[in-house]
């Protein structure tokens, strides 16, 4: 039987680092990281058939569980009509159809192949209909790796950004404001300043890269209120949100808080594809309408609305639709964190936890964290040690303390009982 070690071992040879994407490392919490095998419902197996249960679901993506019958099926069915034709297809038109229905501030989408490429898509759009061309993100919100948005704080006030990456010149992202999440007051200075010059704001509502952290009510509130006061886009990031944590996504939670309450554009990913490589970006017509081939704003990608894709996305949407879902998702996703939540008691650890529809969150901590530098003070090597503890019992948790974890339907409540007993071994280990 080939190891873990081995392969990871071979795919550092000819792979930076051994792996695809930065955190399936292992870099944040040491060891060797799990080459999975397969995946079938809740469980994943590594290469040496180890089973884990699995709170990661493709980070979010997995909401049924891995290999659901309905999706199989339309996806074998896609696959045999053909992978791609560079032509439009009758199903982006399905799936544009069935997220609008879905997200009342949305009258139309345009489908993309990675988050990173809806959000950069989506900034060059907002520019472009400005006619502006400063934007505003915050700290420890994660839009994607496109040059604009790898930015990192200053302390104090807004300060024009610094790259958080190599290869990303300092022109670049001259024109990038990064403020401190949940700073009210940070927001009007900022706002009052320079309103008139600010393009967009964008925003995780439930940010999920820094694990499980919520924008506030009044937050949100003076966001809106000064979009549109100042005439920039208020821009929802709802990649790991958008059908995770609501039917509706995050726009939705704060709609039933805030009376009227719409972002002027969303960015999708994940979910509407199922573990497909298929995302999408959207809002009022008067805004999409100055995309080419309408508008003068450049956007394009042969893979956008791939066959096989879309038919991986309508599967899933068909059934996370179905009545009940919801209910039933959040309901586990709460028993889930209730487990960790009483383990922590028990065993005489800080420990806080905070949940959404199928998206979950927990730190080491007295109370959960309401911005980044709160989430940097929560106990990084108690979460490692934890982490470590809970793959050894067969759980499979993020490889690091700043990423948000996944419930899917497919969980039972076997599955959640065993987490709760694994995390309470786990904190008494240590």
């Amino acid at each position: 039987m080939t190891t873990n070690e081995q392969l990871f071992a071979r795919a550092q040879a000819v792979i930076p680092g051994g792996v695809n994407s930065p955190v399936r490392a292992f870099r944040a919490v040491g060891g060797t990281p799990r080459f999975i095998a397969r995946a079938e419902g809740q469980y994943i197996w590594d290469a040496e058939d180890k089973r884990y249960i699995d709170y990661i679901g493709s980070w979010g993506p997995m909401i049924l569980g891995h290999g659901h019958p309905a999706v199989l099926e339309a996806v074998q069915k896609a696959l045999r009509e053909g992978f791609s034709f560079g032509a439009p297809t009758e199903r982006e038109i399905e799936l544009a159809e069935a997220i609008i229905a879905q997200v009342p501030s949305i009258e139309q989408v345009r489908l993309v192949s990675s988050g990173t490429e809806a959000g950069m898509s989506t900034l060059r759009l907002a520019r472009g209909v400005t006619g502006r061309s400063k934007i505003i993100k915050f700290e420890g919100c994660y839009h994607g790796h496109a040059d604009a948005l790898l930015v990192k704080a200053g302390s104090g006030l807004a300060t024009f950004g610094h790259p958080t990456s190599a290869g990303v010149p300092a022109e670049v992202v001259q024109h990038t404001l990064v403020l401190e999440y949940n700073n009210v007051e940070q927001l009007e200075e900022t706002f009052a300043a320079q309103g008139d010059e600010i393009a967009c704001v964008m925003l995780e509502a439930i940010a999920g890269n820094m694990n499980f952290v919520r924008a506030s009510v009044p937050f949100v509130t003076k966001l809106r209120e000064l979009c549109t006061k100042h005439g920039a886009l208020l821009v929802f990031d709802e990649v790991m949100t958008g059908f995770r944590v609501a039917l509706g996504g995050a726009q939705s939670v704060y709609a039933k808080l805030i009376p009227g309450f719409e972002p002027d554009m969303t960015v999708f990913g994940k979910v509407i594809g199922g573990g497909m490589p298929l995302a999408a970006f959207g809002g009022k017509k008067d805004v999409m309408k100055q995309l080419a081939p309408l508008g003068p704003v450049y956007q394009a990608g042969t893979l956008s609305g791939n066959p096989v894709a879309t038919a991986c996305g309508l599967a899933t949407l068909a059934e996370i639709t179905k009545p009940g879902f919801y209910e039933a998702l959040a309901a586990k996703t709460q028993k889930m964190v209730q487990g960790i939540a009483d383990a922590g008691r028990e065993a005489g650890v800080p420990i806080v936890t905070d949940s959404e529809g199928g998206m979950f969150g927990f730190f080491f901590a007295d109370a959960l964290p309401q911005n980044y530098t709160a989430v940097m003070a929560t106990d990084k090597e108690r979460f490692n040690r934890f982490f470590h503890g809970m793959l050894d019992r067969g759980v499979y948790l993020a490889p690091a303390m700043y990423e948000a974890g996944f419930v899917s339907a497919a969980h039972t409540d076997e599955d959640l009982a065993a987490t709760a007993q694994a995390a309470l071994e786990a904190l008494k280990a240590g």
